[in-house]
C-alpha cells in the first residue's frame, strides 16, 4: 500500500521509490476485512473497483455483526453510515431515544439501510438519485490480503517503483544525525536512500531494532494477545458483512470472500490454552477447513515514535490493536495519508555544503529532501490520536458487557478505563452526547451503534428533540422503516450484484 501510494504521488518526478521485500519472509496475512476509507484510498490511486474486486476475490461489506457481546443471546450490526434522517437540529438517534422511551421507536437498526440490507443478504451501491436513506450508508470490502498486496505491488511497479528481492541484515546509521543512510541485504547488496518507510511488521527492523523508538504496551486495556486463523469452504449465502462472535476468553471472526471464508479466534491466553482456542475455532467452522490453523502472537500497543529521524513506521511496525473492527488496514492507510500530506519537499543544495538536517538523494547531487521537525511532530501527534481513539473504541466493546459466564468478561467490567474513554461513556450515559473528532476512524454513528447495541442506554436525550411533536416523529419514523424495507426488497442479492457489477472472479465459484 505504501509503495503504491508513494509511486503515485511521486509519478513523473526524479525521486525513486524502491520496494525491498523478501518472498521467504511470511506475512500475518489475515487482514481480510476493511473500513469504508479504503475505497477512497483505491480511488485516489486510480484503481478500478470491479477489477480490484476480481483480482482480490473481494466481497462487499456493509458492517460487522456482533453476536453475544453485550450479553449471551444478543446480536446487533455496526453499520457503515448513519441512522435515519433528521429534519431538525439534532441527530435522528436523539429522536429515536425519545420515541424509544415511549415505546414507539422499533429497533434502531430498522432505520439504517445498510443494516436491513445486510440482514437480507442484499446489496446495492449508494444511490445518489434516490432518497437520502439509500445514499446515507457506506460500504467497505472483504478481500484476500495476500492478493491485494500482489495487486498493489504490480501497480506500484507500473508507476516506476523498483522492487528488490532480499532480506535486510544490517543498517548503516550516520553518527552525527542519527539517520539511516542505507540498508545491507543478505546477498551483500547495499541500498541507500534518504527516507525509509518501515513495513517490517512486529519486529520493526528500522524503527525499533535500529532506531530504538520504544513501545507503549497497552495490554492492560487490550489484553487479548494471541490468535489462531484458518480458512474454510464457502457455504450458504455470501453475506455482505463480517461476523464477530464473543466467546469465553475472546472472540471468533467470520469473513466471507468469493473463494473461501476466513475464520479466526482472538483470545487471551490467561483464560484459555492455545489448543483449547484452536479446538474452539475448528468446532465453530461451518464447512471443512482448507488449510492447517495458523498461530499468531502479538502485544497490543504502539511505538513511542511513528516517525523518528528519517524512518516512518507503517502497519504492524507502528503498532497493533487486535483485529476487532477491522482497523489494521485502516491504520496503515491513515499512516500513509499523513505521510503524503507531510512528505518532505526537495531543495537545491550544494553537495559540499549540505545542511545538517537535510537528507541527500542518490538521483541528483544538487537535490535533497528536507525533513521539517514540525512535520515530524505533527505526524506523531496525529497518529497517536488515531491509535488512542481506535483503542478506546475497541475497548468499549469489551467493557460494555453484562456477561457473567467467564472471568475475562468480569475482568473488563471491573477495569479502570483510560480517561478519554471514561469521559466518552459518561457523556453518553448522562445525556446521549458523542464528541465528533477531526482525527479518528469512527464517527458518532459508530459509537451509537455499539453503545446501544451493547445496552448502554442514556438517562436523557438532547432536550432539543422535544421541539418536534411526538406524533410527527412517529409518523416519520414509520415512513422511514417502510421506505428502507421496500428499497431493500428491490435490491439484488449480494452474490448476484457481484456478478452483475463485474466484480466476481471467473476463476472460482462464489460458493462451494
Amino acid at each position: 500500500m505504501t509503495a503504491a501510494a508513494l509511486a503515485k504521488k511521486l509519478e513523473k518526478q526524479t525521486t525513486q521509490v524502491i520496494l525491498v521485500e523478501s518472498e521467504s519472509i511470511g506475512t500475518v496475512g489475515v487482514g481480510e476485512a476493511t473500513l469504508p476509507h479504503i475505497r477512497f484510498f483505491n480511488t485516489a490511486l486510480g484503481i478500478d473497483e470491479s477489477e480490484f474486486m476480481r483480482e482480490t476475490q473481494a466481497t462487499f461489506k456493509l458492517g460487522i455483526e456482533f453476536v453475544d457481546w453485550g450479553k449471551l443471546g444478543q446480536r446487533y450490526i455496526h453499520p457503515f453510515g448513519d441512522f435515519g434522517e433528521s429534519d431538525s437540529s439534532v441527530d435522528f438517534y436523539q429522536h429515536w431515544l425519545m420515541l424509544n422511551q415511549k415505546g414507539q421507536a422499533g429497533s434502531l437498526g430498522e432505520y439504517a439501510f445498510g443494516i436491513v440490507a445486510a440482514q437480507h443478504n442484499k446489496f446495492q451501491l449508494p444511490q445518489s438519485g434516490k432518497t437520502s436513506l439509500q445514499r446515507s450508508f457506506g460500504y467497505a470490502y472483504q478481500f484476500d490480503s495476500g492478493l491485494y498486496a500482489k495487486f498493489l505491488s504490480k501497480f506500484a511497479q507500473s508507476l516506476g517503483a523498483k522492487r528488490i528481492e532480499g532480506k535486510v541484515v544490517h543498517t548503516n546509521i550516520d553518527n552525527n544525525s542519527g539517520n539511516i543512510n542505507g540498508i545491507q541485504l543478505e546477498n551483500g547488496q547495499q541500498v541507500n536512500a534518504d527516507l525509509f518507510v518501515d513495513c517490517s511488521g512486529f519486529r520493526g527492523v528500522l524503527i525499533e531494532e535500529a532506531l530504538q523508538s520504544g513501545y507503549q504496551d497497552w495490554s492492560q486495556w487490550l489484553p487479548c494477545n494471541r490468535a489462531v486463523a484458518v480458512p474454510c469452504e464457502n457455504r450458504g449465502d455470501l453475506t455482505p458483512y463480517t461476523r464477530s462472535t464473543a466467546k469465553e476468553a475472546g472472540w471468533i471472526w467470520r469473513i466471507p470472500l468469493q473463494h473461501r471464508t476466513g475464520n479466526g479466534h482472538v483470545y487471551w491466553n490467561e483464560f484459555i490454552s492455545d489448543q483449547q482456542a484452536t479446538d474452539a475455532l475448528l468446532q465453530n467452522l461451518e464447512s471443512p477447513a482448507l488449510a492447517d490453523p495458523k498461530q499468531l502472537f502479538f502485544k497490543t500497543g504502539r511505538r513511542n515514535h511513528f516517525w523518528k529521524n528519517n524512518v516512518v513506521a507503517i502497519g504492524l511496525a507502528a503498532g497493533f490493536l487486535e483485529p476487532l473492527e477491522s482497523t489494521s488496514i485502516h491504520l496503515i492507510q491513515e499512516g500513509i495519508t499523513a505521510l503524503l500530506e507531510m512528505f518532505p519537499h526537495s531543495e537545491d543544495v550544494s553537495k559540499s555544503a549540505t545542511p545538517a538536517n537535510t537528507l541527500r538523494t542518490d538521483t541528483a547531487e544538487t537535490t535533497a529532501f528536507k525533513i521539517n521537525e514540525n512535520d515530524v511532530n505533527e505526524y506523531n501527534e496525529r497518529m497517536s490520536l488515531q491509535y488512542e481513539r481506535v483503542r478506546d473504541f475497541l475497548l468499549l466493546h469489551y467493557v460494555a458487557n453484562e456477561r457473567t459466564d467467564s472471568d475475562m468478561w468480569r475482568y473488563f467490567r471491573e477495569m479502570t478505563l483510560p480517561l478519554s474513554l471514561q469521559e466518552k461513556i459518561d457523556a453518553w450515559t448522562r445525556r446521549a452526547y458523542i464528541q465528533n473528532y477531526e482525527f479518528g476512524a469512527f464517527l458518532p454513528p459508530s459509537w451509537v451503534a455499539v453503545m446501544l447495541g451493547q445496552n448502554l442506554i442514556p438517562q436523557h436525550y438532547d432536550p432539543r428533540a422535544d421541539k418536534t411533536q411526538i406524533q410527527h416523529l412517529g409518523q416519520n419514523a414509520q415512513a422511514m422503516r417502510q421506505d428502507i424495507a421496500q428499497a431493500v426488497k428491490n435490491c439484488m442479492t449480494h452474490e448476484d450484484f457481484l456478478k452483475a457489477y463485474g466484480a466476481a472472479s471467473n476463476t472460482v465459484p462464489l460458493r462451494a
